[in-house]
């Protein structure tokens, strides 16, 4: 594989551990990513990169010279006040340049409540939060840029994130884990190695256009996860509350919907098999890696 020319708008631990991957598999790249701080240089296993102001409106200008020379464009930055920030400041000049791979990470919330049914990237999309709503509508102007100029564009979906820094074990010690009364409610999760891992695929197997669920083999109920680890760490079970006591309206918002997220496009098309098909393989992973 070629060097690459990447541009990253945000830098979460989706975008870093793509990097993290292409340095594993020996990639060369010049990296690009912006950042709510202030410009400045930054290193991340041992390569140094440029990180560029951006929040809202106000961006450091030097950041388009970097943009227009980007082959390769990640869009994790998540809707701001309903509008999709990357979108309304940077799509013009996303038309003018040359890049061959744009990938927008999405979320499953753009399906809304199927009542703990399957869904699959055919289904119908009917979110039910602001957040849900911000999703669908970013997806569809990014996808309108694929449709009117032809740019290379495909939509990752992601169902909930979990990983070595962000874990129902960190959230257990902490005291910040409960279990929510609430029935019959599933939803989906992914540890974020394999989305950087099919992140990778995606950039030797690219299809414009295209959208993917990203999401294990095995969706679940928040406190059949919850009470795994609990009995893993050999701890008391959490308090249970009620959805009308969770502080968090993103997180009452969650408890709203309850579908099952199917990944046999993604598996199919990259012909990837999960590092951590479920929780279980997930959760053990961390627990042994943990300090």
């Amino acid at each position: 594989m070629k060097d690459l020319n990447i541009f990253c708008f945000g830098f979460g631990q989706v975008a870093k551990n793509f990097i993290n991957k292409l340095n594993l598999e020996k990639i060369k790249f010049n990296l690009s990513t912006t950042s709510r701080d202030k410009t400045k240089e930054k290193k991340i296993n041992e390569i140094n990169y440029n990180s560029f102001h951006f929040e809202g409106k106000s961006f450091d200008s030097e950041l388009i010279i970097k943009l227009k020379q980007a082959k390769h464009i990640l869009i994790s930055i998540p809707p701001a006040n309903g509008n999709d920030i990357v979108f309304k400041n940077f799509s013009k000049i996303i038309e003018e340049c040359n890049p061959e791979w744009i990938t927008y990470l999405s979320a499953t919330s753009v399906y809304g409540d199927h009542k703990g049914q399957w869904v699959n990237e055919e289904s119908k999309t009917l979110p039910t939060s602001a957040n849900g709503i911000a999703r669908l509508n970013a997806e569809k102007s990014w996808i309108s840029l694929f449709e009117k100029k032809k740019l290379p564009i495909q939509i990752f979906r992601l169902s909930g994130i979990y990983s070595d820094e962000n874990n129902i074990f960190k959230r257990l010690k902490a005291g910040n884990a409960n279990i929510v009364n609430v029935k019959n409610h599933l939803f989906s999760r992914v540890h974020v190695e394999d989305i950087a891992n099919i992140l990778f695929k995606s950039l030797s197997n690219f299809k414009s256009g295209e959208t993917y669920n990203i999401s294990d083999d095995k969706p679940a109920s928040s406190e059949e996860v919850t009470l795994y680890a609990v009995k893993m760490l050999n701890l008391k079970k959490p308090e249970i509350i009620e959805i009308k006591d969770i502080q968090s309206e993103m997180l009452k918002n969650f408890y709203k919907d309850s579908k099952k997220v199917s990944n046999k496009k993604m598996k199919n098309f990259f012909n990837y098999n999960l590092k951590f098909p479920t929780y279980i393989e997930g959760l053990n992973n961390i627990r042994n890696n943990l300090t």
